[in-house]
């Protein structure tokens, strides 16, 4: 039983670093996109590298209002995603 547990950290760390990574190299092609649409996938990419890492948090830590809080950051992520594509493409979010 200890070694399933030993696996479940070394996992949960992998995957820790794993999306922290991705949440950098996110940031980095935020700065340096040459287009809106570049930059608008970097921000949905952040948005679903936090998404992960709140989740990992989660399972970490065994607290379930973890994964209510994951819900919120996706919902909010989508929303946003869809109003910023919407605004660089019209100009405007609400016609």
């Amino acid at each position: 039983m200890t070694s399933a547990l030993g696996l479940l950290n070394i996992a949960l760390v992998i995957a820790f670093v794993s999306l922290a990574l991705g949440q950098v190299l996110s940031m980095v092609r935020l700065m340096l996109g040459p287009t809106y649409g570049d930059r608008i996938l970097a921000l949905d990419t952040m948005v679903i590298n936090a998404l992960g890492l709140v989740v990992v948090i989660g399972i970490r830590q065994g607290v379930q209002i973890y994964f209510e809080v994951s819900l919120l950051i996706a919902m909010l992520g989508f929303v946003s995603t869809v109003a910023l594509a919407r605004f660089i493409l019209r100009g405007d979010i609400i016609e």
